[in-house]
Parts: structure tokens; C-alpha cells; sequence
């Protein structure tokens, strides 16, 4: 067996092991419309996906009083739950957790989503034992702050230079390196891997075989 490299590995949710991203960005469109407002474009939609929700609706939604965010929330949060159960995790995933968890890397979860949010959809894909620890937007701040990851490390004794974060967004990529963490970017999920360049990720990973891959070989 390759030597370990890292002892904690952080993953996003959204985009990044959960197939959710086309689902959120129609959620909060549709949210917009509800309120009568101006539907983003599926780019400004997406662009949000890893922030907390009140930091994405205000992007997404910049004309909306700070008020209303808690009726656009509601909203966008009726549309996504109404159909979360049309997505599942991207094929591969549950494999690498195994093989990595199999290895004795601690592994985490650090998300935009709220706490009821995650705990919701790890109980449906029955996930809840795989990862050691969680943190989400509502019971900490948010991307691209470093606190999620800063906890986590804390809680596990684990130190920056072993810790790794995994994701698909700039988001994830920025809370990593103000965490003074390594990361690893993933294409498939939100944002275009061609940004992620100048957040000096260790790899950009095309599939989910790809980032399984280059973990064994180098986490």
C-alpha cells in the first residue's frame, strides 16, 4: 500500500459526490419566478452552488430586499425538496468512500447546504456512518471562509499539510487554500475546472473514476 499522504479528506456535497447541481440551479430559478422576480440565467444559478443560502440568493438574486430572503428560501427549498429523490450520487462514488475509508483517512463533509439539508439526504442514500465528520453553511460560516475546514482539522487532531479538500467549485478550491490546505478540483459538478487554475488545485479530476484514481495513487 502507497504510503499515506493525507490523514483527513474533506469533500463538498453538491456537484462533487451528489449529482444535485442541475436540480439546484432550477430549484432557485424557480424560486425567483414564485416571487415574481427576474430568473437568473442557469450560469448564475450554478455559479452559487457550495455558498450558504443566504450568500447565494443574494448573488443569484441581487434586486430581491434582504427581507425577502427568507421567503425566497422557503421557496427555492420547496422546489428541491419536492425533488431530491430524482438524484442520487454520481456513479463510483460509494466505491472510492469505501476504498479511501478502507485506508484509515478520516473522511468529512463540508457544504453550502443547511444542516437539515444534509443530514435529510445522507439518511437517504444511507451514508451517515461513512463519514467521521460534517459541517454545513447554517452551524458555521460559510464558503470560502476557512472555518469549516479549520474545525474539522481541530476536531480530528488533523494538521493543513494532511489535510485535503475535494470540490467543484472555486468556492471549495478558495476555502482550501485560506485554510492552507491542499485540494483536488472535479469538472463534472458546477463550475468551469478552467477557473480552478489559479487556486492551484493538485488535480483537476474529469470523472469520479478520475478522482478515485489519483486519491489511491496520492492521498
Amino acid at each position: 500500500m502507497i504510503p499515506r499522504q493525507f490523514d483527513l479528506i474533506v469533500f463538498d456535497w453538491d456537484g462533487t459526490l451528489f449529482d444535485s447541481t442541475a436540480l439546484i440551479t432550477r430549484s432557485i430559478q424557480a424560486a425567483a419566478r414564485d416571487l415574481g422576480l427576474p430568473e437568473p440565467s442557469a450560469e448564475q444559478a450554478s455559479y452559487v452552488i457550495g455558498l450558504g443560502l443566504q450568500e447565494a440568493l443574494a448573488y443569484a438574486v441581487p434586486d430581491l430586499p434582504r427581507e425577502r430572503y427568507p421567503e425566497l428560501g422557503q421557496r427555492y427549498r420547496h422546489h428541491y425538496f419536492a425533488a431530491q429523490h430524482e438524484v442520487t450520487l454520481f456513479e463510483g462514488v460509494l466505491p472510492m468512500l469505501h476504498e479511501l475509508k478502507a485506508r484509515h483517512h478520516w473522511l468529512a463533509v463540508a457544504t453550502g447546504k443547511s444542516r437539515r439539508g444534509l443530514d435529510e439526504v445522507l439518511k437517504a442514500v444511507e451514508l451517515q456512518s461513512l463519514f467521521d465528520g460534517t459541517r454545513t453553511a447554517d452551524e458555521t460560516a460559510g464558503k470560502p471562509d476557512p472555518r469549516m475546514l479549520l474545525e474539522l482539522m481541530r476536531e480530528f487532531g488533523a494538521e493543513p499539510g494532511r489535510t485535503l479538500m475535494v470540490g467543484d467549485t472555486t468556492h471549495d478550491l478558495q476555502l482550501a487554500l485560506n485554510a492552507d490546505c491542499a485540494s483536488v478540483g472535479v469538472s463534472y459538478g458546477a463550475h468551469d475546472f478552467e477557473t480552478f487554475a489559479e487556486l492551484s488545485p493538485r488535480f483537476v479530476a474529469h470523472t469520479v473514476q478520475d478522482l478515485h484514481r489519483w486519491l489511491i495513487d496520492n492521498a
